[in-house]
């Protein structure tokens, strides 16, 4: 523990707990013996049970007192050891928590405690208390103060700039905010995309943003109404199921289209903005503010498909040229089939002749496989008559 082993922590604590669980007991024995000894204190009632029952009958000899230290003692040693046990346990959780905490946190708990332990002192010199009462109030207030600071060490790097930047560029990386505009809220996969850590927190709701989605919400369109209800599920469940920093923040003077706004707020916290409009990424980029879009995240984890592969396609509808098929890949990918027109409905299998990148996505062009043998065979044949009639040639 800070610069120790854990062995040697133990084999200090434990004794120590142990030795004050002792005086404990013999405290205990020796207040109660001191309670027995004062006159009116057993007169009746359950005290005087208790007090006959321990005694034998009579005034408690001396090895009966001897009993009751030796058993007190005995209990406060095996109370201390539990005690030290769980107070090793705490202290290796702080530890670790104190260790991964940033340098805004750190703050933030030495503020809190300052001014809860300030509060202390100002209350105690002014009321009356008894010891523990002092000692509880110390701790409330030291635990609300810590929980205020703690809410606001977001904003401790506009007071104490050194400590906003971080030693790895990684990890600053990691602690750049990052805010959800209304599309990709309501879009959904933004959930499943932050459940399986692609997208880490801090991770920002800006008030104007959650705004727009009521005001979607509360639409007289049924279309946009429900657009707008499943984006607050969608918020509703990722703050429930993942563990999240899902911050409300409120600009003021900025202006009135969302978009600007979430770019000026990017600029302003120096974050990243999630999403997936295409003009909103355009334009994040032109003001240099960093864009996670969830559609080209998509598209890059598409599988890679070459040509003369062969896959099995759906074909269920026509294609704008003649003759075309259309079908679609189980993750959305467009598959244009040459000649397969009359098949809709149908499972074919096809070749893939080229793949086409697009700004929407890609589009994969193939034709089906027994087109493409009869064409290669056909190849083979000019192929093998061309070589055959140049060798004839040469044998004249």
């Amino acid at each position: 523990m800070m610069g120790i082993s854990g062995k040697t922590v133990r084999s200090i604590l434990a004794p120590c707990m142990m030795l004050a669980g002792a005086l404990g007991g013999w405290w205990v024995a020796k207040n109660y013996l001191e309670f027995l000894a004062t006159p009116g204190n057993v007169e009746s009632g359950f005290m005087k049970n208790v007090t006959d029952f321990l005694s034998l009958g009579g005034p408690p000899d001396l090895l009966t007192k001897s009993i009751l230290f030796a058993t007190l003692i005995v209990i406060g040693l095996l109370v201390g050891l539990v005690l030290s046990l769980v107070v090793y346990r705490q202290m290796v959780r702080a530890k670790q928590a104190l260790e991964n905490s940033s340098p805004q946190e750190k703050i933030a708990v030495a503020s809190g405690l300052t001014l809860g332990l300030g509060l202390t002192v100002l209350i105690v010199f002014s009321l009356p208390m008894a010891p523990w009462a002092r000692v509880l109030v110390a701790l409330v207030l030291s635990y609300l103060g810590v929980v205020a600071t703690m809410s606001m060490k977001e904003q401790l790097r506009w007071y104490f700039p050194g400590i906003a930047g971080e030693t790895a560029a990684a990890k600053a990386h990691l602690q750049r905010p990052k805010i959800l505009d209304t599309n990709v809220i309501i879009d959904g996969r933004i959930a499943d995309i932050c459940r399986v850590g692609f997208v880490e927190s801090p991770i920002y709701i800006p008030r104007f943003v959650l705004e727009e989605l009521q005001q979607i919400a509360d639409s007289t369109d049924s279309l946009k109404r429900a657009r707008g209800r499943r984006g607050l599920d969608i918020l509703n469940q990722m703050q429930k199921e993942m563990d999240l920093q899902i911050t409300e923040y409120d600009t003021e003077g900025q202006p009135e289209e969302v978009d600007a706004k979430l770019v000026a707020l990017a600029q302003e916290l120096n974050g990243s903005i999630v999403t997936n409009d295409f003009n909103l990424n355009k334009v994040a980029e032109l003001q240099g503010v960093k864009v996670l879009n969830v559609n080209e995240l998509a598209n890059a984890l598409k599988p890679v498909v070459l040509p003369g592969e062969e896959m099995s396609v759906t074909i269920i509808k026509e294609g704008k040229e003649q003759n075309q098929g259309i079908g679609y890949l189980d993750d959305g990918t467009m598959v244009v089939v040459e000649g397969a027109r009359r098949f809709i409905n149908e499972t074919l299998h096809v070749v893939v002749t080229s793949v086409l990148q697009t700004v929407a996505g890609k589009m994969i062009f193939a034709t089906m496989k027994e087109d493409h043998e009869e064409e290669e065979e056909l190849i083979d044949r000019n192929i093998r008559s061309y070589s055959s009639g140049r060798q004839r040639k040469k044998i004249r």
